[in-house]
């Protein structure tokens, strides 16, 4: 991706965010400027990696394949430092712009439609070797109601409608066409983008930047350690 193409995907970010009312904590709108002055006070936002994250899963086709996130709070699996046992993000999930096939073998989630469109949520259970068991049925909750339904079963999860999400539960989603973009919430046990995401079919996690222009907002894999 492009650097002028991820600042503008982070500006419409932005925008939308406010258009639900939906207030961030100071350091997201922090310019690389200002991280310049950052010292190890920061040191919780720098290692537990809150803030901005957009990824295209190294595919190159961020409008298909693709997602916006911000990391809001974070505890951290690997530092004790860190004794919060819960994360919190936003996402935005664009019209048929899938987030692919993947597991969490830690991390437990709700995912939550926050506001705008429909959004799309596909289960399939693994395997004990971690492959997509493409023949079980899956039994979830949704907000607070049990269902078990066949895999491969596509969830319409309206505005206030949530999904718990177990370790172990393949999910992939997206934003229904004809309905716009959906704000989506996350909340969750500890995240780690680096070691906890298994996805179905091999690819990247953050991607590639070409710098075409100064960054609008560092992203969360993007911020240097302090002096």
């Amino acid at each position: 991706m492009k650097r002028s193409e991820v600042n503008a995907i982070l500006r419409d970010a932005e925008q939308f965010i406010k258009e639900h009312h939906f207030e961030l904590p100071p350091f997201a709108a922090w310019t690389a400027q200002d991280w310049q002055s950052k010292g190890h006070e920061c040191d919780e936002i720098r290692d537990n990696m809150l803030g901005w994250d957009i990824t295209d899963y190294g595919l190159g086709r961020f409008d298909e394949v693709g997602l916006v996130l911000v990391t809001i709070r974070n505890g951290n699996q690997n530092n004790d430092k860190y004794r919060k046992p819960y994360a919190e993000k936003l996402l935005i999930s664009r019209e048929n712009q899938v987030c692919p096939m993947h597991f969490h073998w830690y991390k437990m989630e709700d995912i939550i439609n926050r506001g705008g469109g429909v959004l799309m949520m596909q289960l399939y259970l693994s395997t004990p070797d971690g492959t997509l068991d493409k023949d079980s049925p899956v039994t979830v909750v949704s907000d607070g109601v049990r269902l078990t339904v066949a895999a491969g079963t596509v969830l319409e999860l309206r505005p206030g409608q949530s999904v718990t999400l177990t370790q172990g539960m393949y999910h992939a989603f997206w934003a229904k066409e004809g309905g716009g973009r959906v704000l989506i919430g996350e909340v969750s046990q500890c995240n780690d983008d680096n070691t906890d995401n298994r996805f179905c079919e091999p690819m990247g996690r953050f991607p590639e930047i070409e710098e075409d222009e100064e960054p609008y907002r560092l992203l969360c894999n993007e911020y240097s350690a302090a002096d």
